[in-house]
């Protein structure tokens, strides 16, 4: 079968150079094409037309998938939902109650009857951009200590709840941070083997009322229950005030970076033993 194409064509051309335009009449003899050409053209359109869908929905899923295996913080209104940890740790020296959201917005609500603590604590949201809520009572009659340790602890069992199997995360987090005069460097593993190298030389006993010394004891607590490997520097300071709070702020940044997502790991555990836990 054939179709019959018309034997005059009017085109209609303009010419940019002038304003007037003319009609063209071409006269050409009825040109036969073959019905079968048309429909093998169509195909092949059709045909080019569904690989490139087909393409399109395989890389869309593709990387849905890839999304959908790496967890990540969800917006629900006004409200941020991620991964959280609350403990509760009561003795007869203290009544400690700590709630940590890792996909927070740094929002810090801390009262541990221990100023200067509450100021440090402050820190670890503020930097690492977690939700930090503590609530604590103690035996701050005697001195800091119980409370401080106390804090410290429920602060780590909390890191470790919220951390969960620690799947897809950086794992490892490494920062700087300087306070005028003083520069601390913090180097963190969310190991899962707790583990504290501390070298800081703070020159006087006490800043404000809070006990010098107690620095290190939280740190030591903190790492002993999350299940961390910490290394804590000090490259340069002379204020006491200035030491501690550098290394609250440079301990925020690395946690913050080991706890969150590699994208490229694709919700893998970063370990190549394939698991990573408290040990």
């Amino acid at each position: 079968m054939e179709l019959s194409v018309s034997s005059h064509r009017l085109f209609n051309s303009s010419c940019s150079s002038s304003s007037s335009s003319s009609s063209l009449l071409f006269n050409s003899r009825i040109t036969k094409v073959p019905l079968v050409s048309l429909i093998n053209h169509h195909q092949h359109k059709l045909q080019l037309f569904n690989r490139l869908h087909h393409k399109l929905n395989t890389t869309t899923t593709a990387s849905m998938e890839t999304q959908s295996a790496i967890p990540h913080a969800s917006h629900n209104g006004s409200s941020i939902t991620g991964r959280i940890g609350e403990v509760k740790r009561v003795t007869n020296e203290t009544n400690v109650h700590v709630k940590i959201n890792l996909d927070g917005t740094g929002v810090a609500e801390n009262n541990t009857g221990i100023p200067f603590l509450d100021h440090m604590l402050d820190q670890l949201a503020s930097h690492g951009l977690f939700d930090v809520h503590v609530k604590a009572t103690g035996d701050i009659h005697i001195d800091d200590h119980h409370t401080n340790e106390d804090v410290a602890l429920a602060i780590g069992t909390a890191l470790l709840q919220a951390l969960g199997d620690r799947k897809g995360i950086n794992r490892f987090g490494d920062f700087s941070a300087p306070l005028d005069e003083a520069l601390i460097h913090v180097a963190l593993d969310l190991s899962g083997r707790p583990h504290l190298n501390y070298d800081l030389q703070i020159p006087t006993q006490r800043v404000g009322t809070y006990d010098t010394q107690l620095v290190e004891h939280f740190f030591q607590s903190l790492a002993n229950t999350s299940g961390m490997t910490l290394h804590i520097r000090q490259l340069a300071g002379k204020n006491s005030h200035h030491i501690i709070e550098a290394t609250f702020k440079a301990f925020a940044r690395a946690l913050r970076q080991a706890t969150e997502y590699d994208l490229r790991r694709g919700g893998s555990i970063p370990s190549s033993k394939g698991v990573l836990s408290r040990s």
